[in-house]
């Protein structure tokens, strides 16, 4: 089990380094499925979510992709949203639901998502998705999202405020973005990435490569708080938190450093795959744990960690080919 939690961090810290998303939010179905109690698995998710997140977030640092002003503004209403959301799992738990009710939601996020992305990737959708080729471009020059510029016209609330990309919109909007991914944060034992990241592109419409190394910075918060928060009432357990932390040290940092080299549409399509595969296997997982089958059960742990697994490897073998092509390519202009 040590070396299951080890192996898993490492996967997830890649996938969470590179997406800002895309591996934490598998986190606590499998603990679900290994059967640990509702409380337990949302809490040490979102421990686990808390760490990788202060480690990936050092990266983008370092690579100028974080807008903390943003980032600052959103954690007020992610703060108020995870309360709600933490209240909701314990509400729940009372009456014996927390379990089926998190599965569930889980299968309809993970496919409506999915599906969605998967579909972008498909039909060749430069606007859908996480595009990293932007991180070369001058950010003044970043073209807002049709949604986003629609938004900004329509809700222009005072106070209105100016950020990365020559974006401005109205703080209110970055709180209600904030404030719904913050309830997903807490009920759910995850960073909200998943929602959070395409929100902030598509709401807010701040450059894709901000948006990630945002969404990271925030999940410090909304992270730290929900783990705090379960903590207090003995929903942590380090013994899973620490291994897979353990491992997750070392992928978050490539996974990061990867968002320098690599153009995320040739890997697209794993990602939207990946969770259209995590959707199905929390659905199994939830199907045999309802009707007693250990067979179901265990097939939908083994879809979810190989479905992180995948994309893992994609993201780490488009890497290595990117640094070939580009160290060719510098050895001929040498010659």
């Amino acid at each position: 089990m040590l070396a299951l939690f080890v192996g898993f961090g490492l996967v997830v810290g890649v996938l969470f380094g590179f997406f800002g998303m895309g591996g934490s939010f598998l986190v606590t179905p499998a603990l679900l499925m290994l059967d640990y109690p509702a409380s337990v698995a949302v809490g040490s998710g979102m421990a686990f979510v808390f760490g990788t997140a202060v480690i990936a977030t050092l990266k983008h640092h370092d690579l100028g992709q974080v807008d903390y002003k943003l980032g600052v503004i959103m954690i007020t209403g992610t703060t108020i949203g995870i309360e709600a959301g933490r209240a909701s799992v314990y509400y729940l738990e009372s009456m014996g639901l927390a379990g089926g009710v998190i599965s569930v939601a889980y299968v309809v996020l993970l496919g409506g998502v999915g599906a969605m992305v998967t579909r972008d990737a498909l039909k060749g959708d430069d606007d859908g998705g996480v595009d990293h080729e932007a991180a070369d471009k001058d950010l003044d020059e970043y073209e807002i999202p049709d949604v986003a510029k629609k938004i900004q016209r329509t809700v222009r609330i005072p106070p209105m405020v100016t950020l990365r990309g020559d974006v401005t919109v109205s703080v209110w909007v970055i709180t209600a973005v904030a404030f719904s991914t913050g309830v997903l944060s807490g009920f759910l034992g995850v960073g909200g990435g998943f929602i959070r990241m395409p929100a902030m592109i598509y709401a807010i419409g701040v450059p894709v490569p901000v948006a990630v190394g945002t969404d990271l910075f925030e999940i410090v918060f909304s992270g730290g708080l929900g783990s705090y928060l379960y903590g207090q009432d003995g929903g942590v357990s380090l013994g899973i938190v620490a291994p897979l932390l353990f491992g997750s040290a070392l992928g978050a940092r490539v996974g990061s450093a990867a968002t320098a080299v690599v153009d995320s549409d040739e890997i697209k399509v794993y990602f939207g795959g990946m969770l259209l595969v995590g959707a199905l296997a929390v659905g199994i997982g939830e199907v045999g744990s309802y009707i007693g089958s250990s067979t179901l059960e265990l097939l939908g742990l083994v879809l979810t960690i190989g479905a992180a697994v995948v994309v893992a490897f994609a993201v780490l073998y488009t890497t290595i080919s990117s640094l070939r092509v580009t160290r060719q390519q510098q050895t001929s202009a040498a010659d």
